[in-house]
């Protein structure tokens, strides 16, 4: 047994739902001790960073119950059952940004918050966008304004505030990086 593991002795399925299924786990704590996880079960998503042309960064602002606010992100989604990350980066490129490519490369995958929750975010890069004459809808759920930024311009959305979600600011730091 790994130092650090934790044995479940029980598990309980709280909730199941259409994005996240939630479940109270009693674990045996590697001091013999017992204790409560609360765990967030989530399929994993995709986010894209798309690079025009002319070198602005496409986002994309839309409301955040959660937050009861707005925020702007790059354009991301949750994997379907089964889906492949690079199909379903291109899917919600298309449906959030109206542009396509044929070329994504992968720059990183992380967990949100392992602490809890085992949503497994795969990041994607293109330089490569092409705008698509019929563009797919998105959600019905979901509306989405379309902002191109600059790499300052977006340093100044995260100094704002507008800008504060993980995946977002990584990609902001990634294309910083690239720049120096």
């Amino acid at each position: 047994m790994n130092r650090f593991e934790e044995k479940t002795i029980s598990s309980q399925k709280i909730f199941q739902g259409n994005i996240i299924d939630v479940q109270l786990d009693e674990v045996k704590l590697p001091n013999g001790e017992t204790a409560q996880r609360e765990l967030v079960y989530h399929p994993g998503a995709v986010a894209v960073i798309p690079i025009t042309p002319d070198n602005k960064i496409v986002l994309v602002e839309q409301y955040r119950k959660p937050l009861e606010r707005t925020l702007i992100e790059i354009p991301a989604g949750k994997l379907e059952n089964n889906e492949n990350p690079l199909t379903a980066a291109v899917r919600e490129l298309e449906e959030e940004t109206g542009y396509t490519t044929t070329n994504l490369t992968q720059v990183t995958h992380f967990y949100t918050s392992p602490g809890f929750a085992n949503e497994l975010v795969y990041i994607y890069v293109t330089d490569d966008l092409i705008k698509l004459e019929h563009p797919p809808a998105g959600d019905d759920d979901e509306f989405v304004e379309i902002i191109e930024v600059t790499l300052d311009e977006a340093k100044n959305l995260v100094d704002e505030g507008r800008i504060q979600d993980a995946k977002t600011n990584y990609a902001i730091l990634y294309l910083h990086a690239l720049n120096k």
